[in-house]
């Protein structure tokens, strides 16, 4: 019995090793690497609830799949330090904001844990950003880290100096990272998952 529940432990943290690896290695790899090397460290669930959320609102599932993966990694239950919760880690008073202007009804903070909602309510989001900046995904990235009041901002600030926003204008170190982040793991998600992922 002792023999067995030590063979456990072991092929236990094997697995555990492997997976930290490959969750090390897929960035330096890239989708070029192999697939349970970036599968393992770029995971995809909830496809069908990202592809609805993306079809209803008109947008790149793998762009969906990027911001899910930057906020929580996928974890259903993610609740940040400001209270946001969820996969797309929506602020319970932007959601009954959401709720409102989409034509929810009956909303409640705890609708957020659901993943159909968070995601449908995630892509709303996304696509009002998109409809605000022209189509520019960096700058709808950007508002989902920092908000659409300091996005527009910078934007203005940018065209003030007579060229069109661009990654180094945003001020905040954190965005930066954050929107660098998204169109990588975009690009991950849309190589890897594109079958599960259709545009």
């Amino acid at each position: 019995m002792r023999r067995a529940l030590i063979a456990v432990v072991l092929v236990g943290a094997a697995l555990a090793a492997v997976i930290g690896v490959a969750r090390w290695a897929a960035p330096l790899l890239g989708a070029s690497g192999p697939s349970w090397v970036t599968e393992s460290a770029y995971p995809l669930e909830h496809a069908g609830a990202i592809r609805d959320g993306a079809r209803r609102y008109d947008l790149d599932p793998a762009l969906v799949a990027a911001v899910i993966y930057a906020e929580s990694r996928f974890d259903e239950h993610a609740v940040s330090s400001q209270g946001a919760v969820g996969l797309m880690q929506i602020l319970p008073e932007t959601a009954d904001q959401i709720a409102d202007e989409s034509g929810g009804v009956a909303f409640t903070a705890a609708d957020l844990e659901d993943p159909r909602v968070n995601i449908r309510y995630g892509c709303y989001y996304l696509r009002q950003a998109l409809d605000a900046y022209d189509g520019d995904v960096r700058a709808a990235v950007a508002s989902y880290n920092a908000g659409m009041g300091a996005v527009a901002e910078w934007r203005a600030a940018a065209a003030a100096e007579g060229h069109a926003f661009r990654l180094r204008d945003i001020p905040y170190p954190e965005t930066r990272a954050y929107v660098k982040k998204v169109v990588e793991a975009r690009r991950v998600y849309r190589e890897t998952y594109g079958d599960r992922l259709p545009r």
